[in-house]
């Protein structure tokens, strides 16, 4: 085995000059760059088996909760409060992670962690808000038409149905 020998390299002003001109030239690039949007959605189940969906005021079709994460938030925190808040709905337990897609219709950069939890009931009736006019659970063998392409794909993929796809 041979021995590592560290030693500090000297930067001449060139390669100094090149290197600051890399950086900034990153940095500006970076500038103009989407930032990158993280957010969640959450399979639920009740204990007959049926899954949750919500219908949001401002897109068409039924959808999984969820929404953004937002900053100082852990993806797995910002599911729970969207269970919470678009559902009124109570988990038995911490729901896990089942997927991380990408959405490029959304974005070149938009990516959803998609979280599994069973066993999921709602603390009590919901009356349509702003953002959500109508929630509940449905029976996966008799799924409403308007249903989202992509909220069935994984619906197919958490029953095993169809192969998991790293694209929402």
């Amino acid at each position: 085995m041979a021995d590592v020998i560290v030693t500090r390299e000297r930067r001449s002003g060139v390669a100094a000059l090149h290197q600051g001109v890399g950086d900034l030239a990153i940095r500006f690039a970076n500038a103009f760059r989407p930032q990158l949007s993280l957010g969640v959605r959450l399979i639920t189940f009740d204990e007959a088996g049926r899954v949750f969906l919500v219908r949001h005021s401002y897109l068409p079709g039924l959808h999984l909760p969820g929404g953004a994460v937002d900053l100082g938030e852990s993806c797995r925190e910002a599911a729970l409060r969207e269970a919470r808040e678009e559902g009124g709905l109570e988990l038995s337990a911490t729901p896990e992670l089942f997927g991380l897609y990408w959405d490029p219709s959304r974005g070149r950069r938009d990516h959803i962690a998609v979280f599994l939890a069973r066993d999921a009931r709602q603390a009590g009736p919901r009356s349509a808000s702003l953002e959500i006019i109508a929630a509940g659970f449905h029976p996966l063998d008799a799924l409403p038409p308007n249903v989202t392409p992509a909220t069935r794909r994984r619906l197919a993929e958490v029953t095993g149905t169809a192969p998991q796809t790293e694209r929402w």
